[in-house]
């Protein structure tokens, strides 16, 4: 007999938008039904390819990423958009909601848009979008762009999941300075110089091709693919300029993804990164796994009640009483610190 996760999962594959919608909503919202799910598309659904889109707030992001994903739609893709927006302070839910992204009003029938609340994930991320990924690709999106809430300096967290980083920049935010201080740049494997009908547009473009060529090994790098003397290959990060209230720019965009996502497969490292994704994701859920399964059989230990009460007169200092829990649940280690106390106290013994 067919479970609820199993229907959903046959209408993801048949690729009903209103599948996607639940099964997304399962995932965010950890409901009971999620982890048969993503059992099961994990199993069978083959890794997208993932375009992050990053940087600082006001950079516009938000209107550079519908023009991008119609251009992979007219080509022939299904483009599933991720938008990282800051979490409700009250319902924990995305604070802009489903928003309005699609300048040209009518949504190309091949995109799909969501918005995702970070929920204080690492690098303005949510803990599930790697799970939301995936979901994306049983319902047959070959590309997800995820566009990430521009956190500064912990966008970082892009690496978990993406391919492909695309670093937006705009004239007059100060943000390539920024960037450059915060270690974004080197993440970045393709730099953008939005609003470039700005002042200072040109000016930004060069400071960031300057900023891209300080290394030693950088300094004679052409955009994009090099040969390396040894037979080698290496990417050297391409700046580009767009407008995303037109559009313009945003061909020769697309044009240096391809360029990047042929070179990682010629390379092999379109798979390897998916091998490393998939096993950073075990991972996590492993110690999710294990915290929430270590939290229930600490909460039903009688020994709690007594710690939390010699914590409340003042008679434990609370790391003590961590490590007396911790040693109660696992045996401890060789290579543990040495603390003043590595049992629970004797009047304790017999609540364990």
């Amino acid at each position: 007999m067919s479970t609820e996760a199993d229907r959903v999962f046959a209408d993801l594959r048949m690729g009903r938008p209103r599948a996607l919608s639940r099964a997304i909503s399962w995932v965010e919202n950890e409901t009971t039904q999620a982890p048969a799910l993503l059992e099961k598309i994990y199993a069978q659904s083959p890794h997208p390819w993932v375009i992050g889109i990053t940087g600082v707030g006001g950079a516009g992001k938000s209107s550079l990423v519908p023009h991008l994903a119609r251009l992979l739609a007219d080509g022939g893709s299904r483009v599933a958009v991720l938008a990282v927006d800051p979490s409700s302070p009250l319902t924990g839910g995305a604070l802009l909601g489903d928003r309005i992204r699609d300048s040209g009003g009518q949504q190309h029938p091949r995109v799909y848009f969501r918005s995702v609340a970070s929920r204080g994930g690492q690098g303005g991320l949510a803990t599930c979008v790697a799970d939301l990924v995936r979901v994306a690709s049983a319902a047959g999106h070959d590309i997800v762009l995820i566009e990430t809430v521009g956190a500064g300096q912990s966008e970082l967290g892009i690496l978990q999941v993406a391919h492909s980083v695309l670093l937006v920049h705009a004239p007059g935010l100060g943000d390539d300075v920024q960037a450059q201080k915060a270690g974004v740049m080197e993440i970045a494997n393709l730099l953008v110089v939005n609003k470039a009908d700005r002042p200072g547009a040109d000016d930004t473009v060069a400071s960031l091709r300057q900023a891209l060529l300080l290394s030693e090994r950088e300094a004679h790098m052409h955009e994009g693919v090099n040969e390396l003397p040894g037979g080698g290959l290496h990417w050297h990060p391409p700046v580009l300029s767009t407008t995303a209230l037109s559009g313009a720019g945003v061909e020769a965009v697309w044009a240096r993804l391809l360029e990047h996502r042929a070179l990682l497969k010629r390379q092999g490292q379109y798979d390897a990164l998916n091998r490393t994704h998939d096993l950073r994701r075990m991972q996590a859920y492993f110690r999710e796994v294990v915290q929430r399964r270590l939290q229930s059989r600490i909460e039903s230990m009688a020994m709690l009640a007594h710690l939390e009460a010699e914590l409340a007169r003042g008679d434990a200092d609370p790391l003590g009483a961590a490590r007396a829990l911790a040693d109660a649940v696992l045996p401890p280690l060789a290579s543990d610190p040495v603390t003043h106390r590595t049992s629970p106290p004797r009047h304790m013994e017999n609540t364990l």
